[in-house]
């Protein structure tokens, strides 16, 4: 699914600051800014971040600590987010995780090449803090509703 326009009061909620989770997050993208941007964007509205900087750093990761939610970039080295979602969706224990993926590749077959290897969101880089959030919390409640 594409991410969806944030409502209003959602919005003015993030930026009041009276929204508050506790989920954890792993961001998995090749790039230390956008892992830092991501983490400004997501701290201050109560997210645990943790960083991996690539697809097999992020699957070693996950083995350790199974975080809430991923945030997975599809360029990267190593093993790129296809790959990835894929590996994650086909494991048992990682089946269910959330994954959203960003990317700037945003022409359809990149957005369909995402959906179909497992992800839940595509979002296009760069994203809004509203969208990103409304999106992540989207995912989490969509989820939790199926896995109870």
């Amino acid at each position: 699914m594409l991410g969806r326009t944030p409502q209003p009061e959602f919005e003015q909620a993030i930026f009041r600051q009276e929204f508050h989770m506790s989920w954890s997050v792993l961001i998995v993208d090749d790039e230390p800014l956008t892992q830092d941007l991501l983490r400004l964007m997501l701290e201050p509205a109560g997210f645990r971040v943790t960083g991996a900087d690539h697809g097999l750093d992020a699957l070693e990761k996950i083995k350790n600590h199974k975080p809430d939610i991923m945030i997975l970039d599809v360029m990267m080295p190593h093993m790129d987010g296809i790959t990835v979602c894929k590996k994650i969706r086909s494991n048992p224990e990682t089946s269910n995780l959330p994954i959203v993926m960003l990317s700037g590749k945003t022409h359809l077959n990149a957005v369909e090449e995402g959906l179909e290897a497992g992800a839940n969101r595509y979002l296009p880089k760069p994203t809004s803090r509203t969208d990103l959030i409304q999106n992540l919390h989207d995912v989490l409640a969509e989820t939790a509703a199926v896995s109870h």
